[in-house]
């Protein structure tokens, strides 16, 4: 199981990647078979599209993704495994939008990518996915939502952000980053061992060990 900057290095040493990894251009499990070879693959994107499946998202028109980082390579593909293929994704600087946009182009995805993160109040939608790091989407507090509108933070401690409770308090749906944790762990442990993730005991374990380390 790896985090960056293993999510890249990882590509360079496996013997097999797959499909989807080769185009999200990131790996966050490393496999080894019983005869030695190393395949890598990616939860991450399984875990987004389940915690909101899980949070009872079934239709998808419209999407904005925040950011243009790794997280939101993941979050183009798992925009794209819920039916949507032209998300808004709103960044600070379009001069660091290489590896997303090449992410997009592999996946096969037409996205709008606009430099308006701050700048502009977020597009109507469905789904909002913030792949911004702690504090980051703080500003975006203010944002007048609509309470049909699902949002994801990525950010799980502390939690709430000021971002999700914003959206928290006018009724939207919100799923934290820790259950997107959860349900990569628990497709991990499927590649893993070939059995299903015990999903309700990983979430008591988490959900404990998360609360442990604040304290």
């Amino acid at each position: 199981s790896l985090t960056m900057p293993l999510k890249r290095v990882v590509m360079t040493v496996a013997d097999e990647i797959s499909p989807l990894a080769a185009a999200v251009g990131a790996a966050n499990t490393l496999v080894f078979s019983p005869a030695g070879s190393k395949r890598a693959d990616n939860t991450d994107v399984a875990g987004m599209v389940s915690a909101l499946r899980e949070a009872g998202l079934s239709r998808l028109d419209q999407a904005v993704i925040l950011g243009a980082g790794g997280t939101a390579q993941a979050a183009l593909a798992a925009v794209r495994e819920l039916g949507h293929q032209s998300p808004v994704v709103l960044v600070r600087n379009l001069a660091r939008t290489g590896e997303l946009r090449e992410t997009a182009e592999r996946l096969g995805m037409r996205p709008t990518i606009s430099d308006g993160l701050f700048t502009e109040p977020l597009p109507a939608a469905d789904l909002v996915i913030s792949t911004l790091p702690g504090g980051a989407a703080d500003p975006l507090s203010a944002t007048r939502w609509n309470p049909g509108t699902m949002v994801l933070d990525v950010v799980y401690a502390p939690w709430p952000t000021a971002f999700a409770g914003s959206a928290l308090a006018v009724g939207c749906p919100v799923v934290s980053g820790l259950t997107v944790l959860l349900y990569q762990a628990v497709a991990q442990v499927e590649l893993m061992t070939g059995h299903p993730g015990p999903v309700e005991a990983m979430r008591t374990a988490l959900v404990a060990a998360v609360a442990a380390r604040q304290g």
